[in-house]
């Protein structure tokens, strides 16, 4: 075990290591390259000339200011990786820190998540794409459910840390996938495809149409994938379309139009208790467990340059989205059978699921340069409204059928429920640059937020019981700073303190009146990040990233059992504590043929690492159960936050020669608890217990002929390693849930 004075030397160690080398070499420094501009456009050519696939964000990105910030940026054509299934652990490899569930080896549903924090759909993050929302609702029900399709995606954005004051709701940070829009086209038309199949009879076939002209640039791209699934019962396919056009009428003035559907239907495996895990982890018995997703996002975004140094951005977006489950999912969780009664000769009800949502929203954003005692100073202002709503419908009256069928033997529903969440928001931001190597970034954030449910989630007698009358409506402020030095033209150290929160959930709105209460003062989590590091590059050859990080997570809402004056019990919805998490987040790349070689004719190796320690613990944190009719209170100070791993290592190392280059890699993450309790032995159900520590390889060969062909294949844990990631409570579990053994895949492009 590494102790919290044993990681903060270690960091120290290695900032001294990195300045010595950096003043080793200081006669090579150079730019640090075309994706380190000072100011970079919203959507722009990213990575035509590297090969690298991970780069700091520059300070200013269209009108946003990442100075100071803990950032990565991603360019998602350079990963040496299966990107036909979003495999997150090798297109994030280099983000050090991130945790990731691999229960869902389609992938379809991505879940990721950082410094301890729950990676369930990555609802511990703003998730973005094009710089707009696309989750669930951000403020009641910030689960994301689509993710684009990754071969779509130009660049992706992580923010971590100081994210708040310009996102909104969120202690994990942004992630913004920037979807291609033909901007990196110089042609009025292009064709490009990717045909993919792989083991578990996976095909991916994606098809794309571009082109750029004076005033327009457009893109618009198709894309199918189905396979059979790694385990029984998790056939899947997904079909994604999505078109964007961009009028730029003037040298200052571009207008862009873009509408994406996706839908998807899988079918769900269901969770293993661990005696089966070890027996077979592929096998099933849930055969009737299906589910559904119909997502469509639209936006229309204006980018207007006032000047050279003033630009405006106005962002109005929209989600509607419908998520339909249907399964047998009983109290007792994987342990009772999914089977065909003998007396009927059918198999029992399933429970049905539907939830729509319809959202939308406004963003505008200004950003501008500004004289201030003979210093450029920038200056970012925003203002957000949103409204969110959410129709949640549930009965135990499904069909006894074996496909996907959500329709219902009684029509009446058990449970029918609306969510409406409202936000309006207003941000400023400041560099202050003070001298030529040292900026000061000082924010703060305005937050309005009314949340309210209405509707009935069970019934009496046949009869609606209506919920507890909830609106809660709230406003408060966020404030935070960052600060950059500029230790050398390519290095800097960085850091930043900024407030964080996360609001009151649906689920925390709508419990049965007749078993459970909600607390009148139950208030949002509230808390705060803080980052200190060193980051930059040297020369070609070298870029790092090194930083310690504190996360502080107030006023955490769970549920605890009260007593009535008649003797009776309820669970009261209410805060129950707060957590800490602290540790280090460090990556290097490095190529010794660069360093050390004047010039290579038989290519090149380089080498990457990321690596976290988190050490994520509960503070003061109140449980009260009942045991043998009375209350028990128990304080889980101390205890360790589940789902939140210890120690998480990727590295890797990849060949390149001319067009061919061939990677691997490897992943290890430390074992953590699945809940609260920290329960060692696993449960019966599967649902407690130790996650165990697992590590995993993963080969990639690519080579690529010229800018038309490519071709890449590769094997995913190449041992076959038999591990998993996520203990469920409820669906898709419950249980635990496997993570794929070794696969095989193959892509072929070729550009038109």
């Amino acid at each position: 075990m590494i102790s919290s004075r044993n990681f903060f030397l270690a960091f120290a160690f290695l900032l001294f290591k990195i300045s010595n080398l950096q003043a080793q070499v200081s006669t090579l420094d150079a730019p640090i390259d075309s994706l380190q501009p000072k100011f970079l456009p919203e959507i722009t050519i990213v990575g035509n000339t590297s090969k690298t696939d991970i780069q700091q964000l520059p300070e200013i990105v269209g009108t946003t200011i990442y100075a100071g910030k803990k950032s990565s940026l991603i360019v998602v054509d350079n990963v040496q990786g299966n990107t036909a299934t979003n495999t997150m652990r090798q297109v994030i490899a280099k983000v050090p820190g991130i945790h990731i569930w691999e229960s869902d080896g389609s992938g379809i549903q991505i879940g990721i998540a950082a410094r301890g924090l729950s990676p369930n759909r990555s609802w511990e993050f703003n998730v973005r794409q094009n710089g707009y929302d696309i989750s669930a609702d951000p403020f009641g029900y910030p689960e994301a459910y689509y993710n684009p399709q990754l071969q779509s995606v130009q660049r992706i954005e992580i923010i971590r840390g100081q994210g708040a004051l310009q996102y909104g709701p969120q202690f994990g940070g942004m992630i913004n996938y920037i979807l291609k829009n033909g901007s990196q086209i110089n042609k009025p038309f292009q064709a490009e495809t990717e045909q993919t199949i792989g083991s578990n009879g996976l095909f991916n076939s994606y098809n794309a149409l571009g082109g750029k002209t004076k005033k327009i640039h457009y893109y618009t791209f198709l894309d199918h994938r189905n396979a059979n699934g790694w385990r029984q019962n998790s056939q899947y396919n997904t079909n994604a379309g999505f078109g964007t056009i961009t009028y730029k009428p003037t040298e200052k003035l571009a207008i862009t139009a873009e509408l994406m559907h996706w839908n998807m239907l899988s079918q769900q495996a269901g969770g293993l208790t661990d005696a089966q895990f070890a027996n077979d982890a592929q096998q099933s018995f849930r055969s009737r467990n299906w589910f559904n997703l119909n997502w469509t996002t639209a936006a229309i975004v204006t980018n207007y340059n006032l000047s050279e140094t003033q630009r405006i951005n106005v962002k109005l977006f929209g989600v509607n989205g419908i998520r339909n489950s249907v399964g047998f999912i009983p109290s007792g969780g994987i342990t009772v059978p999914d089977a065909i009664d003998s007396t009927t000769l059918t198999y029992g009800a399933r429970a049905v699921n539907v939830d729509k949502y319809q959202n939308y929203g406004m963003e505008a954003r200004y950003i501008g340069d500004y004289k201030l005692f003979k210093q450029n100073n920038t200056f970012s202002a925003g203002l957000r409204l949103y409204n969110g709503n959410t129709f949640r419908y549930k009965s135990d009256n499904g069909t006894t059928n074996t496909e996907y069928d959500i329709s219902l033997t009684d029509p009446t529903w058990m449970s029918n429920i609306k969510y409406n969440s409202i936000n309006a928001a207003a941000f400023v931001e400041n560099i202050f640059r003070l001298g030529n190597k040292f900026y000061l970034i000082p924010g703060i954030r305005y937050e309005y937020l009314m949340g309210e449910a209405s509707g009935y989630n069970s019934l009496s007698n046949g009869e609606p019981v209506l919920l507890q009358n909830q609106q809660r409506s709230r406003s408060f402020v966020l404030a935070g700073v960052g600060t950059e030095w500029h230790v050398t033209p390519s290095t800097e150290i960085y850091g930043n303190i900024s407030q964080a929160y996360r609001p009151i959930q649906f689920a925390d709105l709508t419990t049965p009146p007749t078993t459970d209460q909600i607390d009148a003062n139950l208030t949002d989590a509230k808390g705060f990040n803080a980052d200190l590091g060193y980051r930059g590059k040297l020369a070609e050859y070298l870029f790092f990233d090194a930083s310690v990080y504190y996360l502080q997570y107030n006023n955490r809402v769970g549920t605890i059992k009260q007593q009535n004056l008649d003797g009776s019990f309820y669970n009261l919805r209410t805060n129950v504590g707060n957590s800490s998490s602290k540790g280090i987040e460090a990556m290097f790349e490095f190529s010794p043929v660069k360093a050390f070689v004047d010039d290579s004719s038989w290519g090149d190796i380089s080498c990457f690492a990321s690596y976290s320690y988190n050490d994520a613990r509960y503070g003061d944190f109140k449980v009260i159960t009942v045991v043998d009719g009375a209350l028990q209170e128990k304080n889980q100070k101390n205890n360790k936050v589940e789902n939140a791993p210890e120690h998480i290592l990727r590295t890797g190392i990849t060949y390149a020669w001319k067009g061919l280059a061939l990677t691997t890699q490897f992943s290890y993450v430390d074992k953590a608890f699945a809940d609260a309790n920290n329960t060692p032995e696993p449960s019966a159900n599967g649902q407690n217990g130790i996650i165990p520590a697992y590590a995993v390889w993963d080969l990639t060969l690519s080579y690529r002929q010229s800018q038309k062909f490519s071709i890449k294949a590769g094997v995913n844990n190449v041992g076959n390693q038999q591990y998993f990631t996520r203990r469920s409570g409820g669906y898709p579990g419950p249980g635990l849930l496997p993570a794929d053994g070794r696969t095989a895949f193959v892509s072929v492009a070729y550009k038109l």
